[in-house]
């Protein structure tokens, strides 16, 4: 896969990364805001678990775009390193994992987004827990889901900081897109502590979306300068032979 990414153009490179970056947006928005926001309702068990029995499919469908939103991004990391590569190869590198291990966390929450339809699927075994009981335990895993989402938040902070770094640095891609992902990653890693993050999140998503829908539209419609982009890619191929 490293290879195939390596020899497309830079244009190429930038387009297909802003396209991984959009799905990202897009998957995640679905998932998080239209499937758990219609269905759970914080501080109540008994709706929560009533909504998702009686929206099964929507809830397993959730589960499914959580599952793409994570493919994406794991692609979109991998063409980011790629395309930043010029701008800091080290940093690249790094980003690259900070932005794999959040992916990683992320995903493994799912697992307990999805648990609670096992919690209430009323096998024989769930029989010494009452009704309440279970849909405390159903809420209390949706609940670790999203502490899993909020730690992997924090990861996706760090990356998205080095990658505005490295807009900056770079002579190929305007440098007020990697300011935007700058404040985005400040704003991320407000999740350092939880409550501060999950009470300022309407702010830092709003910044986050800004941020990324300046990048995604200008990586789709203009690409970078592939010129500059090889200049800069010479220069730094250049400096680890000396």
């Amino acid at each position: 896969m490293t290879g195939r990414i390596a020899e497309m153009s830079p244009r190429s490179l930038a387009r297909i990364a802003g396209v991984f970056y959009l799905l990202t947006i897009l998957t995640g928005i679905f998932a998080q805001g239209f499937v758990s926001g219609s269905i759970v309702v914080d501080g109540d068990a008994a709706t929560t678990a009533t909504n998702i029995l009686a929206h099964r499919d929507l809830f397993q469908l959730g589960f499914a775009v959580y599952l793409v939103e994570m493919a994406c991004q794991v692609v979109m990391t991998a063409l980011f390193y790629e395309l930043l590569k010029p701008a800091g190869r080290s940093v690249s590198l790094i980003a690259a994992y900070l932005g794999l291990v959040g992916c990683a966390i992320k995903t493994f929450s799912r697992v307990f987004f999805i648990t609670p339809l096992f919690v209430l699927g009323g096998s024989h075994y769930l029989s010494v827990f009452s009704t309440e009981q279970l849909q405390a335990l159903a809420l209390l895993f949706l609940n670790v889901n999203d502490q899993g989402a909020g730690i992997a938040l924090v990861f996706f902070g760090f990356y998205a900081l080095l990658n505005g770094y490295l807009v900056i640095r770079s002579t190929f891609l305007p440098r007020i897109l990697g300011v935007l992902g700058i404040l985005g990653g400040v704003g991320w890693l407000a999740f350092l502590y939880p409550p501060l993050g999950y009470r300022l999140f309407p702010i830092i998503a709003l910044l986050g979306l800004l941020g990324s829908g300046a990048k995604i539209l200008w990586l789709i419609v203009f690409g970078v300068n592939e010129e500059r982009w090889k200049a800069q890619a010479s220069a730094a191929d250049s400096s680890l032979l000396t």
